[in-house]
């Protein structure tokens, strides 16, 4: 199980979704139980801890599918601009991340200003921080 400190230094910042979204994510959650169980419970995690909004009241700047985020890395400095998909749309070479990817899952629900930490595939742990979220052109 994967776990992320609870000092108050690691306080988890508040994150939304979109209620009409909770179902998928939780049947892509269950789905990753199997092959990588540490991002299904990190995902069903979020979707617990989460405000759920009304479908049309999330605000524009809250990372949910479609959007497109730039966050830093606080690590390294680095800034990296992805788009936020389902599974069947990721493209890495396009920069469309799964929400089934540990950072995926750490954007979601996010706004700008907000920092979490996440673990790598490599049991890594990484901090990062959003600085921008653009809206889904579509939904």
């Amino acid at each position: 199980m994967t776990t992320i400190p609870n000092s108050p230094s690691a306080r988890l910042p508040k994150i939304h979704l979109d209620k009409s979204l909770v179902g998928r994510f939780e049947a892509l959650a269950s789905a990753m139980m199997r092959r990588s169980p540490e991002v299904g419970e990190r995902l069903m995690d979020e979707i617990a801890r989460a405000k759920l909004v009304a479908p049309g009241k999330l605000r524009d700047d809250i990372v949910t599918i479609g959007s497109e985020v730039t966050y830093r890395d606080l690590g390294t400095g680095r800034l990296q601009t992805v788009s936020v998909v389902y599974p069947e749309d990721a493209d890495i070479d396009q920069h469309r991340i799964s929400v089934l990817t540990p950072v995926g899952v750490a954007l979601l629900g996010l706004s700008p200003g907000a920092a979490i930490s996440w673990i790598t595939r490599d049991d890594e742990t990484r901090q990062l921080e959003v600085v921008t979220v653009k809206p889904p052109t579509t939904q």
